[in-house]
């Protein structure tokens, strides 16, 4: 964990506010777009947030957070208590959703899903790469950036807020899509499963803000071994593979608890896991918050 100082506190939109935390020990880790951090709150909650300022920027990191209506806890915190001058432990960036490179981008963002694309579209646009946005949300008044957007990008923003224009036409766009181009979505369930239906896979990027309902097999028993540690645990049916590990003392790190941030990595040595995440854990590793076996055993290097 990196220590930070909480420097401001911004108001972005409706429900909506920026943390600008700057490094209390010197430069924060490097980072580059789509990367996101965990941040330690005092009501010792953990959420993880895009990272949204300038990665050229090592001093600052600066996230946004949308005040849900149906908090856990995080953003209710954030929004309610959180105040300048509180220091605040950071994680080092992740990036489950890197930029990768091309001739031609279109990001589309719903709402609060602008944060991980804005770094993207700076950069695009610091690049000379051409690129084009379209940014939907409910009304004016509740999209965060919208002047730092227009101010970036100027005619290639396509600003839609729903109310008044409707949802934006993904079809449309897809159908005028240049070969090379890639797509990176972040927005609500119903825009990511819309452009999914429209864009070629191979080209489209997005990421969730929750994991999408899938159909598993019921939660069944299994067992896991600990390789370096010698012990066997029982896994139950209702009880999840990091809770298990974390109650016998094996301090594996998580923040979001459903297979979207990627913090609770774990390498798998011998046994299939069920891979239920939503970022497609690479070979031999899974990730406990949410996934379970498909063997009768698993041996993990823990």
């Amino acid at each position: 964990m990196q220590r930070t100082l909480l420097e401001r506190v911004e108001p972005l939109a409706r429900d909506v506010v920026s943390l600008v935390l700057r490094g209390a020990e010197g430069p924060l880790a490097p980072w580059e777009p789509g990367a996101h951090v965990d941040l330690r709150l005092p009501n010792w909650l953990t959420r993880q947030y895009s990272l949204c300022g300038d990665p050229a920027d090592r001093e600052t990191y600066r996230v946004a957070v949308r005040h849900e209506r149906l908090s856990r806890g995080g953003s209710e915190y954030v929004h309610r208590f959180l105040r300048a001058g509180r220091p605040l432990e950071v994680s080092l960036p992740r990036n489950n959703f890197p930029l990768l490179p091309a001739p031609e981008y279109l990001f589309l963002a719903g709402g609060i899903g602008i944060t991980p694309l804005l770094p993207m579209l700076r950069a695009a646009v610091g690049a000379g790469t051409p690129c084009s946005l379209v940014y939907a949300g409910g009304s004016a008044a509740s999209m965060p950036f919208l002047e730092e957007v227009r101010s970036l990008a100027g005619d290639r923003v396509d600003i839609l807020a729903t109310g008044e224009r409707g949802r934006p036409d993904l079809a449309r766009h897809a159908a005028a899509l240049s070969p090379d181009t890639l797509v990176y979505c972040c927005g609500p369930a119903p825009m990511l499963r819309a452009a999914e239906a429209v864009f070629p896979a191979g080209r489209l990027h997005v990421e969730r803000f929750r994991p999408e309902a899938r159909g598993f097999a019921p939660d069944a028993p299994f067992e896991v071994e600990c390789a370096r540690s010698g012990g066997t645990l029982r896994v139950p049916a209702d009880e999840s593979l990091l809770d298990v590990l974390r109650h016998a003392g094996h301090a594996v790190p998580s923040s979001c608890r459903e297979g979207v941030c990627g913090s609770c990595e774990i390498t798998v040595l011998d046994g299939e896991p069920e891979h239920r995440d939503e970022l497609g854990a690479p070979a031999g590793r899974m990730y406990p918050c949410v996934s379970r076996a498909l063997s009768p055993r698993l041996v993990v290097d823990l």
